[in-house]
């Protein structure tokens, strides 16, 4: 299976086709893919289904993924790797950036809907327009260029993250936003563990800390600090495979006491150290079956 490559932080690439060049595939980079006309079904991994005009797609590294086209499509393909991520986390204090690359973590570690991303039919109008923008900017070479660019793809990623906090809601089936609202205050403080004890989260949420303990294990069927230490976990991972921060630079940025208790911690939940993850994860990115031998 051919493994799609990016060589470079950040990617904008529109096509328009008959019949899709490319087949079964996956990426080792970040995705995203908008219809801006034409029908056909869209495969990825053991999902099936399909797509039309203002169609919204979030891809992770590594699905599987093929397209089928029925009348002539027009794509806008969005794509990133670690490298951009790091990029925004990496702004100034001035800049709101930063923020916006924790959310992006939440899409991904959150994303598990496989569809159009767009639910709320009030942003597909908004979506539309931005990418209409973002085709017109991409395609000029003036001034500030880039920065706009990068702007436009932002705040399109703020209105998936919108939607994905829909999807969330539906898919628990609960009619209020409040397990949607701690899982997010517990994201969104992940950085910041003096948030996270529970007497924190009971205060925030009008809660006794043995209800908003019960509560977030009811909903995650982990105990709140379980949780807390998996979905950082997570975040290492992210930073392990698609990023190459030092070890010292993840331990100060997730609030692990030191090295040794990155290791040990990350070993405990995965079965592996983090240096030999991410060997691992890098080796099978770089590794494309039918190139060599």
């Amino acid at each position: 299976m051919e493994v799609k490559t990016l060589y470079k932080p950040f990617d904008i690439l529109f096509a328009e086709e008959d019949v899709c060049p490319i087949g079964q595939h996956r990426n080792s980079f970040f995705e995203l893919v908008y219809i801006l006309k034409g029908t056909g079904n869209f495969h990825n991994n053991q999902h099936t289904f399909e797509y039309g005009p203002e169609n919204l797609f979030l891809l992770q590294p590594q699905d599987v993924q093929y397209t089928r086209i029925k009348t002539r499509t027009a794509f806008l393909f969005i794509r990133f790797n670690g490298i951009y991520l790091e990029a925004q986390r990496s702004g100034n204090s001035n800049s709101h950036l930063g923020d916006w690359a924790r959310k992006l973590e939440y899409i991904f570690h959150n994303n598990r809907f496989p569809g159009c991303i767009l639910r709320n039919e009030d942003d597909k109008p908004i979506v539309r327009a931005l990418i209409n923008a973002l085709i017109l900017e991409s395609q000029k070479e003036q001034s500030l260029r880039n920065e706009v660019v990068q702007q436009l793809v932002n705040t399109i990623i703020t209105i998936v993250a919108r939607n994905v906090t829909m999807l969330t809601t539906e898919k628990s089936g609960m009619s209020n936003d409040l397990p949607n609202e701690i899982l997010s205050y517990i994201h969104q403080n992940i950085y910041y563990p003096e948030n996270l004890r529970t007497e924190k989260l009971a205060s925030r949420f009008n809660l006794s800390q043995h209800y908003v303990s019960e509560y977030v294990k009811k909903l995650t069927g982990e105990s709140i600090q379980r949780y807390v230490t998996n979905y950082k976990l997570k975040l290492v991972e992210t930073r392990l495979q698609y990023s190459d921060m030092r070890m010292s630079e993840i331990v100060e940025e997730l609030g692990f006491t030191d090295e040794s208790h990155l290791n040990r911690t990350f070993k405990k939940y995965t079965g592996i150290n983090p240096t030999d993850y991410r060997k691992k994860m890098w080796a099978e990115k770089n590794y494309q079956p039918g190139l060599s031998g």
